[in-house]
């Protein structure tokens, strides 16, 4: 199966720019966590729409910004990585970075879960986070 990453939209209209570079990151990305990329979507979508995927499949009841769902086998990552661009527009207001800075974030962060990284712990969160940083200093975030 040929690596593949895809990118969607549910419920609202965006237009991601860089698409080609972003992918090519998400793909280093895996590389250097000693992962290949299968399949990746990337879907875009409301708070309106994460939640209720949060609440129907994850029995979540809080907003969130990205909710990964990981069909990975082995060390070949595949999975859905759905963000919220309403909480990715909110959190980039809130941390005082640019939307397009966030939002690399958590398509980062989502590509982390698909490595294995968890984020349920203190632990987990310290390490994940780092993940995020290091990679963050990798892309080339264009204004968005």
């Amino acid at each position: 199966m040929a690596s593949k990453i895809n990118f969607f939209t549910e419920d609202i209209k965006y237009i991601l720019r860089d698409k080609v570079a972003i992918r090519r990151w998400l793909m280093d990305a895996a590389f250097n966590e000693g992962c290949k990329i299968g399949e990746v979507n990337v879907i875009f979508c409301s708070d309106a729409y994460l939640s209720e995927h949060n609440q129907r499949y994850l029995k979540h009841s809080s907003l969130t910004d990205v909710i990964t769902f990981d069909y990975s086998e082995g060390k070949t990552i595949s999975g859905d990585i759905f963000i919220s661009i309403e909480r990715v527009c909110e959190n980039a207001i809130k941390f005082k970075v640019s939307k397009n800075q966030e939002l690399k974030r958590v398509m980062i962060h989502g590509l982390l879960h698909l490595c294995g990284y968890k984020d349920k712990t203190a632990s987990e969160r310290k390490t994940i986070r780092a993940k995020e940083d290091a990679y963050m200093l990798n892309v080339t975030l264009s204004a968005n």
